[in-house]
């Protein structure tokens, strides 16, 4: 049967054809909905983990006890997974082992623009890139061959383009996978000095063998048509390429990426009168051309930001300059924003009102550094607002105890802000902590977690309870404030920033979007009362413009919130009814 799949649901669809028993993940776009597909099939376990180290650890157990498992997270969750991930591939597996990661060129969701081929290299791991849906499907499935033929983690790389767009794919019956026998085998798991030295032989022993397998292997294949243009390519860049030149170029499409081949490169460079590499951010294949002897045209004529496109690649190799539309007056741009309703809005206002040099991080709530709010000084990954804050303190030597505070939502104190905030407590920093506690992930597109009391499957689960946890790692002060109420907000900020220990405050409002929230009325303007101070437009919500002069409110947008009621003297805003 064929049909219309995201790259992401066809992965998802090649892990339940694989017969993976175990799926364990973090959500971040553009990975997430990977996870959110594969948890529709029941014959798998699948979960939410608290971050990808912990995903990543769950399913290497799951492979050691035998069974097919897979865990996925996007770019920079790698990051966090690449302490078991590089272990691991000393271990090896039992049951096939594949890394899902997404890669984010262009940055569209994301604050950096790692390029992950880097870690299988550093790593000795395979990595497969497929190019399209189909290949989704298919690479996932013989990545699990791949896994237990050479006993090693596989790494599939998508990137979002691949991830988030659409082609057809043909499904197959699901082939459940036989859990393998577990035997106590510590001379392969036990990776302590003794063990690891042996392993690290098997690994390279291991690179040797994939670097023949890479020869011929189906991930790769030439397709040749004009012979001036030869292109080496992989995954989205293949696309672009196609698009851009057809039967025009000749071209090796290279599906592993990680061991490259020599001989099969060599001789399709032969069969071409000027090679070039096309690959979106770094150097990977055209540094392993060079090295191997070739002189391919690369990243001296290609960009090493952001992404591609065949409009891009036919001015760079053919000088063709595009046509474009140009419009007489600058069209408006219209950048994210929290929306209307937004719990965290309230909070911003304040740490903005009150001058506070903030500690952000990552999520939803990285929006309030956005005008007009403009609440925020650091954004660096997750959990560091927490680490940060206790950092900052200690090199200004306490000149900024009472004037700074970290923000981080309810997830990522999961994710990676307990520790960070132990180190606080323990090292007895002064420092003030805000947990945005929203009831969910937003920012990835509302995925329960360990805090909310959901599963993945929406089931009840354990919660935990964030304010049991500040305490049990040592902060005495720890309070709960609605976030909509700017005047104990105010106050709870004012107060612990004035406190001499360290604190936590855990602003708590489920998010405006959740289905569960029931709103009030949109609020209304009384346009005799309004004085135009434009005091509503200083929380940035969306709802709230200025016409003719006078404050307005989109019924549409609104849900009645509140916070702007707050805010004027004048008593111009109304609850609806």
């Amino acid at each position: 049967m064929s049909k219309l799949m995201l790259g992401n649901m066809a992965v998802a669809r090649g892990l339940y054809e694989a017969g993976v028993d175990v799926v364990s993940s973090y959500p971040g776009t553009p990975s997430t909905e990977i996870t959110e597909f594969a948890a529709k099939y029941d014959e798998m376990h699948t979960e939410w983990a608290p971050n990808e180290k912990v995903a990543c650890e769950a399913a290497i157990g799951a492979s050691i006890a035998g069974t097919r498992a897979f865990c996925g997270m996007k770019h920079v969750g790698l990051n966090v997974a690449a302490d078991p991930l590089f272990t691991v591939s000393y271990s090896g597996v039992n049951g096939g082992l594949v890394i899902g990661v997404a890669d984010d060129p262009g940055m569209h969701s994301s604050q950096n623009e790692q390029d992950s081929r880097h870690y299988a290299i550093a790593a000795k791991v395979p990595l497969v890139e497929p190019a399209d849906s189909a290949e989704c499907l298919l690479y996932t499935k013989a990545a699990f061959e791949l896994s237990e033929k050479f006993d090693t983690p596989v790494i599939l790389r998508l990137t979002t383009r691949i991830a988030h767009s659409q082609s057809v794919v043909s499904e197959s019956e699901r082939i459940p996978h036989e859990t393998g026998e577990y035997v106590k085998n510590s001379e392969k798991y036990v990776m302590m000095p003794a063990n690891a030295r042996p392993r690290h032989a098997a690994v390279e022993k291991r690179t040797e063998a994939l670097r023949e397998y890479a020869e011929n292997c189906p991930f790769n294949r030439v397709e040749m048509g004009g012979t001036k243009i030869g292109i080496i390519t992989s995954g989205i860049a293949y696309q672009y390429a196609k698009e851009a030149f057809g039967d025009e170029a000749s071209y090796l499409k290279l599906g592993l990426i990680n061991p490259l081949p020599e001989k099969l490169i060599k001789d399709f460079a032969a069969k071409v009168d000027k090679l070039y590499v096309v690959e979106e951010l770094d150097d990977i294949i055209e540094t392993h051309c060079r090295k191997i002897g070739l002189s391919p045209v690369g990243k001296e004529l290609f960009t090493y930001i952001g992404e591609y496109s065949p409009v891009y690649l036919r001015e760079k190799i053919l000088g063709e300059k595009a046509e474009y539309t140009e419009y007489p007056e600058n069209v408006p741009v219209r950048p994210p924003v929290m929306c209307a309703g937004c719990p965290h809005r309230g909070l911003f206002y304040i740490l903005h009102k009150l001058g506070v040099t903030v500690s952000g991080d990552i999520g939803c709530y990285t929006l309030g550094a956005a005008a007009p709010l403009s609440a925020m000084d650091t954004t660096i990954c997750m959990g560091a607002s927490v680490s940060g804050l206790h950092g900052f303190n200690v090199a200004r030597k306490g000149e900024f105890e009472g004037k700074a505070v970290a923000v981080i939502g309810d997830s990522t104190f999961i994710h990676s802000g307990i520790t960070g905030l132990i180190n606080i407590a323990y090292n007895a920093s002064n420092s003030t902590v805000i947990v945005l506690d929203n009831s969910i992930t937003g920012m990835t597109g509302h995925q329960n977690n360990p805090a909310n009391g959901y599963n993945i499957k929406g089931d009840p689960a354990s919660a935990v309870d964030i304010e049991a946890v500040c305490r049990a790692v040592g902060i005495d002060r720890v309070r709960v404030v609605d976030p909509n109420d700017l005047k104990a907000t105010e106050e709870a900020v004012k107060e612990e920033l004035a406190a001499k220990a360290p604190s936590v405050i855990i602003t708590r409002r489920p998010c405006a979007l959740l289905k569960s929230v029931k709103h009030k009325p949109s609020a209304v303007v009384d346009s005799d009362k309004c004085r135009s101070c434009k005091a509503c437009m200083k929380i940035g919500c969306p709802a709230i413009s200025m016409s003719t002069g006078k404050a307005k409110i989109d019924n549409t947008l609104c849900v009645g919130c509140g916070v702007c009621g707050g805010l004027c003297k004048f008593d111009a805003i109304k609850e609806g009814v």
